[in-house]
């Protein structure tokens, strides 16, 4: 493969400390190349040295004559005045822009819901987001750098941009760089893995799973001084490789090795024993939304409807992702859960012990602590917060619990407003666990985080024995800490038996037909089965849908049930909870059979 550009000998200090210490690094044609690292250790400022944007403080970075490089930053650098036409294709004519496929396919992945004639100053922080990203891809580059391009994008956008960037040039040309903590897109698009950290550059092959499990054999190598982060990662391997069909079916690792890391690692999750105590803290009643309707009056007089007929028992212990387009009701559905919307159809049942908090994405938690000390801030709180079940249950204190969640002992003097917008998520998540909520809801909880960060929240989250609600454009993130999916499409809430995938192949039917996809539609949709099979397979799907539901009507009585039970029958709890484990892998099997027909006749 041809050299593209190269790095050598890069030295970058700041006042307070060096960031790379003599790094040599080169770049060849076909290169798809991921950059993680922890939050501050350097991982954009070795993309600007790549780039060109940015200037070491000595070193250098050759680039083969004639290579063009296209960058995307963190900064808006869009002028408020100009349109998106003109943002995006600039004075070049229509009939030429709308000829390119590639600037059809851009515009179209990314920038649909959007005005064509609107100025850039009408837009939100996340469209001109859009814009920026749109106007770099719509250009022609032999090597592409981003950073951070996911944010404020959503699954759909997020999937359409991994699909444009592994199609974009042929096989062995081009050259990708991209810094993201979005580790499903990592593990779809990437063919190497540089980790920054310590003033170095480290390689690895592959993608995010394959560099996991290269560093877990590095860790075990060093373990005395890596046990913390080697723990983390075994975790997250143990994930990877027991974890959604779509990422084990294709593995990108070794498997026999894989399979030896972690034979001693158990599942993420005790089920069974977060199911009990979640039933003993929250009682057989959580939130049951019955027939739930929303609408908002319109300037003009009439009315505006967000959901209806939402029918939804949330379950104790249940660990559920939502997903939906912007706009779609999601934010209006977590406010009918947590109290703060009311519905204008239909009605609500809350159990009288459930308590809702709800990491927004707002700091509201840090607010009246803004100039305090984080020491000061968790001196006021609890003492105590005991961690996982049983056996395995630990009391850890406030101070324990930040380190978990990677702060230093030099950080509890800084005050809260000089923190990194990722330490202040993550110590207003500290705030909320430690008021002891039985039902979390968490609101795109991943922003600002690294993807160490990312997998010690939900190693914490693995032990939180509650009623856990998700919403999140991190793909990775959703899967990972929930059991389930929903999606709110055309204003109802729908149950995803095949998750993620299941949902993007639903908004491309909604997209493709004016109406409304129901399930009826999504079955009746053109398939290469003739007209016998197809209506065979809509019979099967309609006998598994209604079997599915008596099931999961079965189950969520059975937990319900749990708590009327004596607490201190452990062999009757024991039986039941058995009894409920064998009805969900019949519900997961059903399901399984559901998705390959719906795939079918899709």
């Amino acid at each position: 493969m041809a050299h593209l550009l190269g790095a050598e000998a890069l030295h970058l200090e700041y006042p307070t400390r060096v960031v790379f210490d003599s790094v040599t690094l080169g770049i060849e044609e076909g290169d798809r190349i991921g950059i993680v690292g922890r939050n501050g250790d350097g991982k954009s400022s070795l993309l600007g040295m790549l780039a060109g944007t940015k200037e070491p403080d000595s070193g250098r970075v050759t680039v083969r004559g004639g290579t063009t490089i296209g960058v995307l930053s963190q900064a808006d650098t869009l002028g408020d005045d100009v349109t998106i036409a003109e943002a995006v294709v600039g004075d070049t004519p229509e009939h030429e822009w709308a000829g390119d496929a590639r600037v059809r396919d851009v515009i179209a992945g990314l920038l649909t819901d959007l005005p064509w004639d609107a100025r850039i100053g009408s837009l939100s922080g996340g469209q001109r987001r859009r814009v920026s990203l749109a106007k770099l891809l719509a250009g022609d580059w032999d090597v592409i750098a981003l950073d951070e391009p996911t944010n404020h994008l959503d699954v759909e956008a997020i999937t359409w941009l991994a699909g444009h960037l592994k199609r974009r040039w042929p096989a062995n040309s081009g050259a990708l760089l991209v810094v993201t903590h979005d580790r499903w897109f990592l593990d779809e698009i990437c063919t190497e893995t540089w980790e920054v950290h310590d003033r170095i550059v480290e390689p690895f092959e592959g993608g995010y799973a394959a560099y996991i499990l290269q560093r877990v054999e590095r860790d075990r190598m060093a373990a005395a001084t890596e046990a913390k982060r080697q723990n983390l990662a075994r975790k997250e391997l143990a994930w990877l490789r027991r974890g959604a069909p779509a990422r084990t079916s294709k593995p990108k690792f070794r498997i026999e090795a894989a399979n030896e890391l972690i034979a001693d690692v158990p599942e993420i999750r005790d089920a069974v024993s977060l199911q009990s105590l979640a039933v003993s803290r929250l009682g057989k009643d959580v939130v049951d939304l019955l027939d739930v309707g929303v609408s908002y009056p319109t300037a003009d007089g009439g009315t505006r409807r967000i959901l209806s007929d939402v029918e939804w028992r949330i379950a104790p212990g249940e660990r559920t992702g939502i997903l939906g387009v912007n706009g779609a009701g999601k934010s209006t559905l977590l406010g009918l859960i947590s109290g703060t919307v009311e519905p204008t159809e239909g009605r609500i049942k809350r159990g009288t012990t459930v308590k809702v908090k709800t990491l927004t994405q707002r700091l509201d938690e840090l607010e009246q602590h803004w100039t305090d000390p984080v020491r000061v801030v968790i001196s006021g709180l609890r003492t105590s917060y005991t961690m996982g079940t049983g056996s395995k249950a630990q009391d850890l204190t406030p101070g324990q619990l930040l380190e978990r969640l990677g702060f230093s002992s030099a950080q509890l003097s800084t005050p809260v407003k000089d923190l990194s917008g990722g330490q202040q998520r993550r110590l207003q998540l500290l705030l909320v666990l430690l008021d002891q909520p039985n039902v979390l809801i968490l609101d795109e909880p991943t922003n600002d985080m690294d993807t160490d960060m990312l997998a010690a929240i939900e190693d914490l989250l693995d032990s939180w024995s509650g009623t856990l609600l998700v919403v999140s454009h991190d793909r990775y993130f959703l899967e990972r800490v929930t059991d389930q999916q929903y999606a709110i499409l055309d204003g109802r809430l729908r149950h995803l038996p095949g998750g993620v995938d299941e949902y993007l192949r639903l908004r491309q039917l909604q997209d493709a037909t004016p109406a409304a996809v129901t399930k009826t539609d999504a079955a009746a949709a053109p398939s290469g089965l003739d007209g016998a099979e197809l209506r065979a397979a809509q019979k099967e799907i309609a006998s598994l849908e209604r079997r599915i539901q008596k099931l999961t009507d079965q189950v969520d009585k059975a937990k319900h049930a749990l708590a009327d039970h004596d607490q201190s029958d452990y062999a009757g709890l024991g039986d039941r909870m058995k009894k409920i484990g064998e009805q969900e892998s019949e519900i997961e099997e059903l399901e399984l059979r559901w998705f390959e027909l719906t795939e079918q006749v899709g």
